[in-house]
């Protein structure tokens, strides 16, 4: 194993640094995983972040088995995914904009209490779908890694994205969830839901226009 990870090292920081970059940009999963712990606590915010650990680990085993460039190359389908995607960026996006108004006080200083199955089919969801994810993989799945690499390397790359993904979106959570952070967040659910369904709408309508590479 010494000698595999010293042969494939330049592979594996290429992986590495791309996973860590890939995961900390702005998109639908960190504004879901955002509003989710504010809004629902650290518990739903972490459950998320492991529904999007586990999309990741789907979107690495087809990569894995070469169907990332039949997906990339298949307008029909690859279209059916971008729409998909789209479509409950925007069902999501519309709950948070049509949110009522807490009808007292105080219940804007209390989290939602969501099922942790609920929080983590959200974003196993949100992820499965986004065609950008499979954009990525496919960008790393054919430029970075050889055709020649072993299938245990490579399914260790797919951990490596998997991690880098699980702690960058709990650190999230936690962070957004500490108890002297969140209560300025509590006094402010009501725009952070519009802010969230508006960002999460404009997501949706930019996920609709790409095109696969």
């Amino acid at each position: 194993m010494e000698l595999l990870i010293n042969t494939y090292m330049a592979e594996i920081i290429a992986v590495s640094t791309i996973a860590i970059f890939m995961a900390m940009l702005p998109g639908a999963d960190f504004v879901l995983v955002t509003r989710t712990s504010i809004y629902n606590g650290r518990l739903a915010g972490l459950y998320m972040s492991l529904g999007m650990c586990l999309s990741v680990c789907i979107h690495a085993s087809y990569s894995i088995a070469g169907l990332v460039v039949v997906i990339a190359s298949s307008a029909w389908l690859f279209s059916a995914i971008k729409y998909l995607g789209a479509a409950y960026l925007i069902y999501i996006a519309w709950q948070l904009l049509t949110t009522p108004e807490p009808l007292h006080n105080d219940q804007k200083h209390q989290t939602a209490d969501i099922s942790a199955f609920i929080a983590l089919r959200r974003g196993f969801t949100c992820n499965i779908l986004n065609p950008k994810t499979s954009i990525f993989f496919l960008s790393i799945f054919t430029q970075v890694v050889s055709v020649d690499t072993p299938l245990i390397m490579q399914i260790s790359y797919g951990l490596i994205i998997m991690l880098a993904h699980f702690i960058w979106y709990s650190g999230v959570a936690l962070l957004l969830s500490h108890t002297s952070i969140l209560p300025r967040f509590n006094r402010q659910k009501q725009k952070i839901d519009k802010v969230a369904g508006f960002i999460l709408m404009l997501i949706a309508i930019k996920l609709s226009l790409i095109s696969a590479i």
